[in-house]
């Protein structure tokens, strides 16, 4: 995994300066969406790896697989083609919205509930978070029942766990000493 992400890092971080100096940071995004999608594909991974196709051939299947791409994305999938880089895709995508995120001020963060949360409750946990981190925070739910009761949240590599299970587990960990 860490050999794909240093393979891709460039590419992601050269697509982001073109991006951001032609103010296009959400088409692009979009656009590697699209094309990781089809890269993650084990049917399209299996084609764009065969020896037997040459360079035009994959461009063709995989540019069809994608459907209407911009110029710009056709460029790149001949690059990516031609120094046999296609694989990198889900790579360069990620590492590009990363990179977006950080321009746009925008954190990801994970909310585990053990219950389902309602909009308010939901809206709460983001107003904190963002007060925590400075940045605006793009929350993505998930149900977790085996927390118990309260919420884990995770922005970055930070872990913030309010969760049931999490103090059971701390009050174990202080009784254990």
């Amino acid at each position: 995994m860490a050999e794909a992400i240093t393979v891709a890092r460039p590419y992601a971080e050269a697509v982001f300066a073109v991006a951001d100096s032609t103010s296009a940071l959400g088409k692009w995004s979009q656009t590697l969406a699209v094309m990781a999608a089809v890269a993650a594909n084990p049917d399209i991974a299996a084609a764009t790896a065969d020896p037997k196709l040459n360079p035009e051939q994959v461009y063709g299947l995989f540019a069809g697989a994608c459907g209407d791409l911009p110029v710009e994305g056709q460029n790149l999938l001949r690059v990516l083609i031609e120094n046999d880089r296609v694989a990198a895709l889900p790579e360069i995508h990620e590492i590009y919205d990363e990179l977006k995120n950080e321009r746009e001020g925008i954190v990801d963060a994970v909310i585990a509930s053990a219950y389902p949360l309602d909009g308010g409750q939901l809206a709460e946990i983001v107003a904190v978070l963002e007060n925590r981190f400075k940045r605006k925070v793009r929350p993505q739910v998930e149900r977790d029942a085996n927390l118990i009761g309260g919420v884990r949240m995770q922005v970055g590599d930070e872990v913030i766990d309010g969760s049931i299970r999490g103090k059971l587990a701390g009050m174990a960990a202080a009784l254990m000493k």
